[in-house]
């Protein structure tokens, strides 16, 4: 037989190299050659956070969102109006996302309390949507009456973060037996939350947060006491840790990390209306003036999901609007953190990064129903943002949040 000459075999490395065999060679080489490194080596470092790009001009939307907020928390009490029962599911201040499934839980047990199989829901924001798929789970023939739908309601202009006890209630006005209620929906919210994870889209997913102290002080509101019923639920949501100094590229210290459940609105909107259609369930675009119009539905169980839109349809003045402006960013996927600081919070999501001030307090836009955009609200919550990364910068912002207070 012919033997293999140093040419060939010359050649022959060279077309394996050519197909990338080169590689595996090396490799193969390399083990037998040498030691594996020490387990150690091999986890990497955390990368860099990326810096928000806090420039004005990308800023491309702004839109307002009246939270409506009860002193007693929400309404999810029985009425009749002739052969019609309505349960209520309204008023649930800063947390309707986060409390929306446990809520609807009640609302539709009051609901189908009679028997009931054909449901109607007035109402297409979070509370009617989820409210109308659990009737569906439940056997229920469903119907959506509403004026708007996904993405004009107002929920829809939410900032999107898991945050059950925001503006819930004043803890002097909450009945007694409303903490463990609100502890029941929570703990439901939660666990119907956490099945929309990993989904394609993101619509539910978890993200580092940063809570970063300091901060130029914001305008003078007055004190009031909100109820605040996280203690309740310390075992559901991981625990932060303070980091060190060099850390994290903020100009701040006592910067704290934790982990933060996040809703992208528009993905998770979208999944619910087409999870609610694609089950059966219709929407009829209607508009109510009275109560007394709900008799004229061919359903006689109704779940009014009206939230701000409660206090006119039902004249409930116990509804106060709560204003919340968002500032919208062009997106940037890089950034893959959420931020709190100086009483302003940073949520990206894939169709913009959100920017709120909420003024550090609770009270921040309380009884105010002005839904007009206010561009130097916004501007000033980015400048504030954006002398976290260059602390100079600090003083500018605490003059421009004054300057806007005087205005």
């Amino acid at each position: 037989m012919p033997t293999t000459t140093g040419l060939d075999r010359r050649r022959l490395l060279s077309l394996i190299a050519a197909a990338g065999g080169a590689q595996a060679l090396s490799a193969c080489a390399a083990t037998t050659a040498t030691r594996p490194p020490p387990v150690a080596t091999a986890f990497r470092a955390p990368k860099p956070l990326a810096r928000l790009d806090a420039r004005p001009e990308r800023i491309f939307n702004i839109t307002v969102c009246l939270r409506p907020f009860r002193a007693a928390g929400p309404r999810l009490d029985v009425e009749h109006i002739g052969q019609t029962l309505v349960a209520h599911n309204y008023g649930h201040g800063g947390s309707g996302w986060s409390l929306s499934w446990g809520s609807a839980q009640i609302a539709v047990r009051n609901a189908m309390s009679r028997g009931d199989r054909e449901i109607a829901v007035i109402g297409c924001g979070a509370l009617g949507l989820t409210a109308a798929i659990t009737a569906q789970r439940a056997g229920a023939k469903v119907t959506i009456y509403a004026r708007e739908r996904m993405p004009d309601v107002r929920s829809a202009r939410a900032t999107g973060v898991w945050s059950p006890d925001s503006r819930i209630a004043l803890a002097a006005d909450a009945p007694p037996d409303f903490p463990a209620l609100w502890e029941q929906m929570t703990r439901a919210s939660y666990k119907a939350h956490l099945g929309y994870l990993g989904l394609a889209g993101g619509a539910v997913r978890w993200m580092d947060h940063y809570f970063v102290p300091g901060g130029p002080e914001g305008p003078s509101l007055p004190h009031m006491e909100f109820a605040h019923y996280g203690g309740r639920v310390r075992d559901l949501t991981p625990r932060g840790a303070d980091l060190p100094a060099g850390a994290h590229p903020f100009a701040a210290d006592g910067v704290r990390r934790g982990s933060q459940l996040v809703f992208d609105i528009t993905e998770l909107g979208h999944l619910l209306m087409s999870d609610f259609l694609m089950a059966g369930g219709r929407i009829e675009p209607r508009e109510f003036h009275a109560p007394a119009e709900l008799a004229s539905l061919s359903e006689k169980a109704v779940i009014n999901c009206t939230g701000y839109g409660a206090r006119a349809l039902w004249k409930d003045e116990t509804v106060i609007p709560v204003r919340g402006q968002i500032g919208w960013l062009v997106p940037q996927p890089e950034l893959d953190y959420s931020l709190y600081h100086g009483g302003v919070s940073m949520v990206p999501r894939h169709d913009g990064v959100v920017i709120q001030a909420t003024g550090g307090s609770d009270a921040y836009g309380y009884g105010d129903a002005n839904e007009t955009p206010d561009r130097a609200e916004t501007e000033v919550a980015l400048a504030t943002l954006a002398a976290l990364y260059a602390r100079p910068k600090a003083a500018d912002v605490a003059q421009s949040w004054a300057a806007l207070a005087e205005s």
